[in-house]
């Protein structure tokens, strides 16, 4: 305001040193020209008031952020499996003769092969029209049997750029955002085609945690409301930091980058968070987000009949129970509810999954859900130390499903589109060890993590290639180097390995396959996988 009063007077100040020009101007034409100089005169002392309040905002927010290179080489195998897509179009035509419905749902469908499996049930042995069915499954069989093979990319590249911006709003109100574009080079389409893992869906929790496009994003955008009416709550809503939580952020020799447990969630999601600060060791937090809007973007009011899904939302408890410079014990407990059969998103789908038949183009789908499959709660407890010469980590993580009786092409919570889903129990562990060298500027890193048949978190921004190490179905090792060439400028080295035990790492839908039992997979999916990447980070 009193920069704007300034340029007021100044103003007037110009107007009263031109008016003895104006006056003494002696036709028509000289007054013009003395208006016109008027005129750019004014114009300049706009552009500079203009530049002085640019600045004077830009000086109450603060810019900082980081890009990053990484060259990869991946080295994956994918074991012999029955293709699940092209096994359901054969058993689809076989079950309508080759004709299929035009208008078929997957009530239907379902409907329609309990009754033909109770038909064929009660086929006497030898019976001949139970011998040619079972002659065409097994023809089918046969035909969807696909052998093991190697899935390697020698060579691969990504950059990620990321841009931090803060801002003090009032004496206890703070504004924090992050913007983020993450790339293969040579790909900017933002849609993958589906390659069985959850990270090729683009959906609203992996747009920058996962490489898609030259797009920037909104990763973060949220306020903090702190000391309320003097008391030690606070309140923040907005975009939340829950993605790069601890442990994750050691192996990258960052700060922790969000707020919640990383091996639980690593997942963008909107939401509110209401904490309150115990002692200056312990703050304990309430959190709400919302993972899927059901009445937005879908066109539910013109479905017929009418789909009511729920909104699919998260509310869970973190507690830091104690937070010093040498030690932190964090716990989580959460539920998410009404999970859905994914979530919005896009992708290139390279069969029906309701009929199994492929599409024959590579056309761009918006994914939207279908079913409520139940709820999932998680639990998890973490304790990292430091120890000078090296850090340490255990997290023990539980999960437990409570499904609804509903099941749609993709599957039900934890079981196959047929079946009937039941409660599982799950649990992952995840320890690791990083030393220190060379004044904290060389870090040594090992870790591993060991997931049960059922495990499953909301990790799919999690920041590796292959797929989130934390959501595996089995077991990974994971080795790493990193080194400050300077103090904002980082290099790293870097070795993980992936030993799948079961089929559907980081899905909630449809049940694990023992991958040494050459089962039916829906899509391919690795048994064991491992990738060496070399990066390189310049933060500013």
């Amino acid at each position: 305001m009193f920069g704007k009063i300034k340029g007021n007077i100044g103003l007037v100040g110009l107007l009263v040193a031109l008016a003895p020009s104006v006056q003494a101007a002696e036709s028509y034409e000289d007054v013009n020209e003395v208006i016109s100089g008027m005129q750019e005169n004014i114009d300049e002392l706009e552009d500079r008031l203009m530049k002085v309040e640019r600045s004077s905002a830009l000086d109450k927010v603060s810019f900082s952020g980081d890009f990053r290179f990484e060259a990869h080489s991946i080295d994956a195998h994918v074991p012999a499996y029955y293709d699940g897509m092209e096994l359901q179009n054969s058993i689809v035509n076989l079950l309508y003769g080759g004709s299929i419905p035009p208008d078929l749902t997957f009530d239907q469908l379902k409907q329609d092969f309990n009754a033909f499996m109770a038909f064929y049930n009660g086929l006497p042995p030898g019976d001949p029209q139970k011998d040619a069915i079972d002659a065409a499954l097994a023809a089918a069989y046969g035909a969807a049997y696909k052998p093991g093979g190697d899935a390697d990319n020698d060579i691969m590249y990504t950059s990620r750029l990321r841009l931090n911006l803060g801002a003090d709003v009032a004496e206890n109100v703070t504004f924090d955002g992050r913007l983020g574009m993450y790339k293969v080079w040579g790909d900017s389409t933002a849609v993958q085609v589906f390659n069985g893992q959850p990270t090729s869906i683009g959906v609203d929790g992996t747009t920058v945690g996962v490489p898609n496009s030259d797009i920037l994003r909104v990763e973060r955008a949220y306020f903090t409301w702190k000391d309320i009416a003097g008391s030690p709550t606070y309140l923040s809503i907005g975009r939340r930091p829950s993605t790069g939580g601890i442990p994750l952020n050691l192996r990258d020799d960052e700060l922790r980058g969000g707020t919640p447990m990383g091996s639980l969630i690593n997942y963008q999601f909107d939401g509110i968070t209401a904490g309150y600060k115990i002692t200056d060791v312990s703050t304990m937090r309430l959190c709400y987000g919302v993972g899927y809007e059901s009445g937005f973007g879908n066109g539910q009011p013109l479905d017929s009949p009418h789909n009511d899904l729920n909104d699919a939302s998260f509310l869970g408890i973190n507690w830091d129970v104690y937070n010093t410079e040498k030690t932190f014990i964090q716990t989580t407990v959460a539920r998410a509810f009404n999970v859905t059969d994914g979530f919005n998103g896009t992708v290139v789908m390279q069969n029906d999954p309701l009929t199994g038949a492929e599409i024959g183009a590579p056309l761009i789908m918006r994914y939207t859900p279908s079913a409520d499959l139940g709820n999932i709660d998680l639990a998890s407890i973490v304790l990292l130390r430091d120890e000078g010469l090296f850090d340490w980590f255990v997290s023990a993580n539980y999960m437990h499903s409570d499904p609804n009786n509903v099941t749609t092409p993709f599957g039900g919570l934890f079981c196959d589109p047929f079946e009937v889903p039941e409660s599982q129990d799950a649990y992952m562990i995840y320890v690791g060890t990083r030393f220190k060298f060379n004044e904290e500027k060389t870090k040594i890193g090992l870790e591993y993590n060991h997931g049960s048949e059922y495990w499953f978190n909301f990790a799919a921004a999690e920041d590796d290639i292959i797929a989130p190490k934390t959501s595996t179905r089995g077991d990974v090792i994971e080795l790493y180097v990193t080194h400050r060439i300077h103090n904002n400028f980082v290099a790293k080295l870097g070795y993980i390995f992936y030993d799948f035990e079961f089929s559907g790492t980081g899905w909630h839908m449809g049940a694990p396959k023992d991958l040494d039992s050459t089962p039916v997979l829906g899509a391919q999916t690795y048994d064991e996988a491992s990738m060496l990447t070399l990066s390189l980070s310049a933060r500013f």
